[in-house]
This record gives C-alpha cells, structure tokens and sequence, in this order.
C-alpha cells in the first residue's frame, strides 16, 4: 500500500513537471571546463576541486567519463 501511494505520488509530481532526486551540483558547462583544465594542464585534478569545493576524485570521475566518451 505504501508503494502504490508512493509511485502515484511520483507519477502525480512528474506529470506536473516536478522531477524528484538531489539536483546536480556541477552543470554539463562546469565538466567542460573541468575536462579542458585537467586535460591541457592549466590546473590539477586538486586545484578544480579546492576552487568548485567538490572532492577530488569527483574531479577524476568526470575526467576519465569524458576520455571514455560517456
């Protein structure tokens, strides 16, 4: 019972628009720069990470995802 009412209220908020679950807290123009940084040298996976206060290896996810093409 408690499923049922939880999916329709998810369906309920969706179809008014409303998407549930935490928003990102780096954008897609963020990674890019991030990608772009790390990957010309200007800055160290460390440095981006300090300057956007996120942690380092989420620095290196979002490099090794854009080498892998993902």
């Amino acid at each position: 019972m408690i499923r049922e009412r939880t999916r329709a209220g998810l369906h309920e908020a969706r179809a008014q628009g409303r998407v549930p679950g935490r928003k990102p807290k780096i954008t897609a123009e963020q990674k890019k720069e991030i990608v772009e940084a790390v990957s010309s040298g200007r800055k160290t996976p460390a440095e981006i990470a300090r300057l956007l206060k996120i942690h380092r290896a989420t620095v290196s996810r979002i490099v090794s995802q854009a080498r892998a093409g993902v």
